[in-house]
């Protein structure tokens, strides 16, 4: 039993603050000038041939880039991405031991028009990245969040990747690459010649002007109006996370890019980790934290960075003089407590002070998850993914679980409110396969095509083809959501009004609102999977 009159200062012990007084634990004669964790004292060469070796190793060990491919790294300007920057000029510059073999390209996403920012703002900071990307050589794209209101729908479709990497190994591929003479090509072993300046000049002409970086005033409004319908911020920063890898994605694919890099730290993918559980995708965890994302068929996202906590990453920064540039963003001078996201990665930061193995002990779990669903490929039905994050489907589950329990309680609190109400209850929306939309139209004619159909068939109504609307509309918010995933429907949740988001995201719900209905009606036509294959093994 406690006394009252017991002393335990006695036996509680200060912590004792870590000095820099002492050698380098790797070469044992150099003086530490960092402690990165308990023990780990490093002096300033030995901690540089660490952090390059670190990134090598990372790529290295996972072997899914390619010698020669065309890897597109998203640059923010933050110290995560600026050091990833860092580390591929290290990697292909004249002097390094490994050189790196694949080809690079920059690019930045200005997101000013999310967060408030003036123009001005936003022309200041997109003229310091410029000179950043300038001094790389590397070709980069300057993208405006406002052009998500110009993509196509085929941005939300994932594609087969055609690429001869599959078919070889990767230690093939990196033979046939050397006897190739493909330390030559496009690489930047040597000196940059004419022709590479000619196509970073052009770039710089072509790619939306960045000297006057300056969106179209209807996209601003639309933009401006898009976030403001939603209600909280955690489902703002989600909705830009979403937008931002459109982007990012659309661009890779115009421009003939394969693997995108982002910079994602051991911190940041900890923090993202235990968000994204809060936030309802358990489902899709393994791909949004693991090295490599290959929802998307032909562009695979990579994240190298992702061994290197925060605390080191900004040693090296500042040590070795890294350029880089503090942008705002939606959480920018927010509390602790004004996102989900926020406060967890305040919960982390604090923790970590305190216990210095947090983030190691949740990344490395991190790496442990897998997805209980097959491997998503590009040929699986689009049926089967998100409409926005293109993940599995997570809500095809059984009747008697807590999501099945969440939808029925959903169900009954909308009846009540609607049967409490006074005023008659609106009328149900038209069926999406109704003959509402205008006779004769085809999908391909209501997005400006040569009217053929996507289909086959140009006829009116329900004669085959898929968006037979003249008019772009996205569905009521009931069927829009049975397009997402759990944690795409919250998001959606929380907006006043679907009807403005960009026109790309209603173009393809509607089209798959049209095939399943379609599909529904020649379903008693078609044949099981499990007896087509029977039918094979009998022939």
């Amino acid at each position: 039993m406690c006394q009252v009159d017991e002393e335990y200062n006695a036996l509680l012990e200060s912590r004792s603050l870590p000095g820099v007084s002492r050698k380098c634990m790797k070469c044992k004669e150099g003086t530490a000038v960092l402690i990165i964790r308990a023990g780990d004292a490093f002096c300033r060469g030995c901690f540089k041939e660490y952090f390059i070796h670190k990134f090598r190793a990372m790529l290295g060990k996972n072997r899914v880039i390619f010698p020669g491919e065309r890897v597109l790294l998203a640059v923010s300007g933050g110290l995560a991405s600026s050091s990833m920057l860092a580390q591929v000029q290290e990697g292909l510059s004249r002097d390094a031991h490994k050189k790196l073999r694949f080809v690079p390209g920059l690019i930045y996403v200005d997101e000013g028009g999310a967060s408030g920012q003036s123009l001005d703002e936003r022309q200041r900071a997109v003229t310091q990245l410029e000179h950043l990307f300038q001094t790389t050589g590397f070709p980069y794209h300057v993208v405006a969040l406002e052009e998500v209101f110009t993509l196509p729908t085929s941005v939300l479709e994932a594609v087969s990747a055609i690429s001869e990497s599959s078919a070889s190994s990767y230690k093939t591929a990196v033979d046939q690459f050397i006897q190739n003479g493909g330390d030559s090509v496009g690489l930047r072993t040597q000196e940059p010649d004419s022709s590479l300046a000619d196509a970073v000049a052009q770039l710089r002409t072509h790619d939306g002007q960045p000297s006057s970086c300056i969106p179209p005033a209807d996209q601003s409004q639309a933009l401006e109006r898009l976030f403001a319908s939603v209600k909280t911020l955690t489902a703002r920063e989600d909705l830009l996370q979403t937008l931002r890898h459109h982007l990012i994605l659309h661009t890779a694919r115009q421009r003939g890019y394969s693997k995108v890099m982002l910079g994602e730290s051991c911190t940041r993918l900890a923090i993202k980790l235990l968000s994204s559980i809060s936030l309802g995708r358990g489902a899709a965890l393994a791909m949004d934290t693991g090295f490599a994302d290959s929802r998307f068929g032909d562009v695979v996202i990579v994240r190298p960075m992702r061994d290197y906590s925060s605390k080191e990453i900004a040693f090296y920064n500042r040590l070795f003089s890294v350029p880089s540039t503090f942008t705002p963003g939606l959480d920018t001078k927010t509390s602790d407590k004004a996102s989900i996201q926020r406060l967890t990665e305040s919960f982390v930061t604090k923790l970590q002070a305190d216990f210095p193995s947090t983030v190691s002990t949740i990344y490395r779990t991190s790496e442990k998850l897998q997805t209980a669903r097959s491997v998503q490929t590009s040929d699986a039905d689009p049926a089967s993914k998100c409409l926005l994050c293109l993940c599995a489907l997570d809500t095809a589950v059984e009747e008697a679980s807590a999501f099945s329990a969440t939808l029925l309680s959903e169900r009954l609190s909308q009846g009540i409110k609607a049967a409490g109400s006074s005023t008659p209850a609106p009328a149900p929306a038209p069926a999406l396969g109704s003959d509402s939309g205008s006779a004769g139209q085809s999908c391909s004619s209501s997005a400006g095509g040569s009217g053929d159909g996507c289909c086959g068939g140009g006829g009116g109504g329900r004669g085959g083809c898929c968006c037979s609307s003249s008019s772009v509309r996205l569905p009521v918010n009931s069927d829009l959501k049975s397009l997402l995933c759990y944690s795409c429907r919250l998001t959606i949740k929380d907006m006043t009004s679907v009807d403005t988001l960009p026109s790309y995201i209603g173009s393809e719900a509607e089209r798959r609102k049209r095939r399943l209905e379609m599909r529904k009606e020649i379903s008693e036509f078609l044949l099981d999977e499990d007896e087509d294959g029977d039918d094979e093994q009998l022939c």
